[in-house]
């Protein structure tokens, strides 16, 4: 069953760009349309109706690129918005949230941290999906301030050092042996992050779910590409240089605003 249309993907700025990335290297013939709301970014700080609201406006701009598939590549705008998304439109919807249940069914201590947003960790969504896991401890950790600092592309300041390292020790002592990534962005800090965690403790993000997820739904639903003429292309509401510094030269980066 082939299918010719582009997998749209959007998130509120560049971190979606890890998700992608997942799908890209799984199925490499798949045209893609990237959306960076880095306009609004970070989304972990608004009400849940400005999610929705903006979720909306970004599902909209993608189903007028004529997308199949949307991916919410967003924890914070899938706990808050995908319900809505999925009642409002008929394209499939796949989602991101954070992956504790590997975490939670692994775990030799019993306690396990999740590093996410404010938006994400207060959603019902969220609520409902640990009360599943009642004989783990869940150390929460709101991440203040690393969505701005990785927008601005400063990955590797002494500032984004600083911060980390606060979210992190706390769990250290907690006795965690698994960090669940729970926003988008975080995959681009796991270079720091394992210098800081033990050995033992393990890093989760849902990346690698979400591709295999997009490729399942593909091949029951939807059609893969059968051009095999793939091509990438990445909308940003501002000044796109971080972005483009991720991507490298390879993609066509379009700023336009949305």
């Amino acid at each position: 069953m082939n299918n010719d249309k582009p997998i749209g993907i959007f998130d509120s700025g560049i971190g979606g760009t890890s998700i992608w990335k997942e799908i890209h290297q799984l199925l490499p013939d798949e045209e893609t349309i990237y959306l960076a709301d880095s306009k609004n970014a970070p989304y972990g700080q608004k009400s849940k109706e400005d999610i929705v609201a903006l979720s909306i406006k970004n599902t909209e701009f993608l189903l007028e690129m004529d997308c199949k598939l949307i991916v919410v590549a967003c924890n914070t705008a899938t706990t808050n918005a995908i319900e809505e998304l999925r009642s409002n439109y008929p394209v499939p919807f796949i989602g991101i949230e954070p992956a504790i249940k590997p975490a939670a069914l692994y775990s030799k201590t019993q306690t396990i941290g999740i590093l996410a947003t404010k938006g994400t960790l207060s959603s019902a969504l969220f609520t409902t999906a640990i009360q599943k896991y009642s004989n783990t401890r869940i150390i929460e950790q709101v991440g203040h301030g690393l969505v701005q600092l990785i927008e601005a592309g400063a990955i590797n300041s002494a500032e984004m050092h600083d911060l980390l390292l606060s979210y992190i020790q706390p769990m250290i002592a907690e006795n965690i042996d698994y960090l669940v990534l729970g926003c988008s962005h975080y995959p681009y800090l796991i270079p720091q992050l394992r210098k800081m965690l033990p050995d033992h403790i393990q890093i989760i993000d849902s990346g690698e779910a979400v591709a295999k997820q997009t490729k399942n739904l593909l091949a029951d639903n939807i059609g893969f590409n059968g051009t095999k003429l793939s091509n990438a292309v990445f909308y940003s509401n501002t000044e796109a240089t971080v972005l483009r510094g991720i991507l490298g030269d390879k993609y066509q980066v379009i700023e336009q605003d949305f």
